[in-house]
């Protein structure tokens, strides 16, 4: 059975991923930001970030700051995708 990781953890974790996305490097020949690969890695990243904190503000648990810090992450994941893609 996979374990619950709590709310403030996966903000914590969706920060670091957004953070790798920012990082991944560029390739250095050929395409560069266009290349297939490096697209499809940098989304996965934003992916897995989206995904790790779509839920908490569903949560009951969620306390308003954890919510507005979710819809922040979430604005972030949005200007990443824009920033480092286009």
């Amino acid at each position: 059975m996979a374990r619950l990781i709590p709310a403030a953890e996966r903000i914590v974790r969706a920060r670091k991923l957004i953070q790798q996305a920012r990082e991944y490097p560029i390739p250095q020949g050929g395409l560069g930001k266009s290349d297939l690969s490096y697209v499809a890695n940098v989304k996965d990243l934003l992916r897995q970030a989206r995904d790790m904190v779509k839920f908490i503000s569903m949560t009951p648990s969620a306390t308003a700051e954890m919510k507005e810090e979710v819809r922040n992450i979430l604005a972030e994941i949005e200007r990443a995708d824009e920033e480092i893609l286009r």
